[in-house]
């Protein structure tokens, strides 16, 4: 049971005794520079030197410029461009859809599509009272006459079109020497028009563009919606100059033709044109020649 108490002793004596670290000239063993150490002071010192390097450490890491340089980190100056990209795009969306909306409205109204006016009873004054029973949103018969004269003026006016013949006119997208015609037995559902690259590809009509993007088969495509049921459809373009949702006119430029595609085997212009969902040859409604 005396023992005990006797290692304790040992052990702070151990801790507390002094040693002298000199330091010698080697040649001369002149005495150049002493320290009186205790076991307990080396330790306290070298815990101190640590948690002041670790804490100089998170310090340089954290709050200064060199954290960047440290795989991992993003500097301020992105984060902050990150943010005012996010806010932009947001403010973007609100102003597109506000747009969207907007030329919805006018299309609705220019195609006779708006025939009333749907008023929130909330939203008017109670000193303005309607009665939409006894109120006509029809065209007047010169209201009629003034949108004839107007869609007659047009040279390229589908309304127009329509009323000279059941079928729309059509216009050439390119001129050029066919060479590969409309076989349903092939299942070739087109035509392909031999041309020079980069040559200007035209919409054959009035349209919606209701497909513009690149395939790996067929390179890059653009489709057109045009009335009474037709789609024309263009392939193998080495450029497109219209996107998705654009109106289009006759004869207006909508791609450059190339050789994009695994199917393309030299510049040329791959045009098919559809009715009401069936495929039709193209030769019976254009001249490309």
């Amino acid at each position: 049971m005396a023992k005990k108490p006797r290692k304790r002793v040992r052990f702070k004596q151990h801790l507390i005794n002094k040693y002298r670290l000199v330091v010698l000239n080697a040649d001369t063993f002149e005495e150049k520079l002493s320290f009186n150490l205790t076991r307990l002071n080396v330790f306290i010192f070298g815990t101190l030197f640590s948690v002041l390097l670790i804490v100089s450490t998170i310090f340089l890491i954290a709050f200064t410029s060199l954290r960047e340089y440290i795989p991992g980190y993003s500097s301020t100056k992105l984060k902050r461009d990150a943010t005012q990209l996010v806010y932009k795009v947001d403010s973007l969306n609100q102003v597109l859809e506000v747009n969207n909306l907007y030329i919805q409205k006018v299309k609705d109204l220019l195609t006779g599509k708006i025939t009333e006016v749907q008023l929130d009873k909330d939203s008017v004054s109670s000193v303005m009272k309607f009665d939409k029973d006894s109120m006509n949103f029809n065209p007047s018969d010169t209201d009629k006459e003034f949108r004839l004269d107007i869609e007659s003026a047009d040279r390229f006016s589908i309304f127009n079109e329509a009323k000279k013949s059941a079928d729309i006119v059509f216009f050439s997208p390119v001129k050029g020497i066919v060479t590969d015609g409309y076989s349903l037995k092939n299942k070739h559902f087109a035509i392909d028009i031999a041309v020079k690259m980069g040559t200007p590809v035209k919409s054959v009509a009035d349209g919606t563009v209701i497909f513009a993007e690149w395939t790996a088969e067929t390179g890059n495509v653009i489709i057109v919606e045009h009335s009474r049921g037709f789609i024309s459809i263009y392939k193998h373009n080495t450029a497109l100059h219209k996107e998705q949702g654009d109106m289009v006119k006759s004869g207006e430029v909508i791609a450059s033709a190339g050789d994009t595609g695994e199917f393309s085997t030299g510049p040329h212009l791959h045009f098919e044109l559809w009715n009401e969902g069936y495929p039709v040859n193209p030769i019976n409604y254009i001249d490309f020649e």
